[in-house]
C-alpha cells in the first residue's frame, strides 16, 4: 500500500460502484482512509470489505443525497469517525431540477 495520501480522510458519495468504487480503491491503496457513501449500503459493505483486505480503512455510509440534511450527516459521520475531513469525491449522479447553469455551487 502507497503511504502518499497517508493520514488524510476522504469522503467519496456514489462509491458502490464505477467511478466512485475505482476512486474509493484507488484512495485507499495511497493510504487515505475513506468513508464510501451511496445508496446500496450492501455493495458499500464490499467496497469496504476489498480495502480492508489491502489493508485499508473504510466504512460505508447509507445515504440518498437529495436533500442537503442528508449530505449535512454523511459529513458529519464522516467527521465523528474520523475526527476531520481533508477532501471529497463526489462521484454519484443526480438528477438536475434546474438547467446546470441555474444550480448553484
Amino acid at each position: 500500500m502507497s503511504e502518499t495520501l497517508n493520514n488524510t480522510v476522504a469522503l467519496v458519495t456514489g462509491a458502490s460502484s464505477g467511478i466512485g468504487q475505482a476512486t474509493a480503491l484507488r484512495l485507499a491503496t495511497s493510504g487515505a482512509r475513506v468513508a464510501l457513501a451511496g445508496r446500496n449500503v450492501e455493495r458499500l459493505k464490499s467496497v469496504a470489505e476489498k480495502i480492508a483486505a489491502a489493508g485499508g480503512e473504510a466504512f460505508p455510509i447509507e445515504v440518498d443525497l437529495r436533500t442537503s440534511a442528508e449530505a449535512e450527516r454523511v459529513v458529519s459521520q464522516t467527521v465523528d469517525r474520523f475526527g476531520r475531513l481533508d477532501t471529497h469525491y463526489q462521484c454519484c449522479w443526480r438528477h438536475a431540477q434546474r438547467p446546470v447553469h441555474q444550480e448553484s455551487p
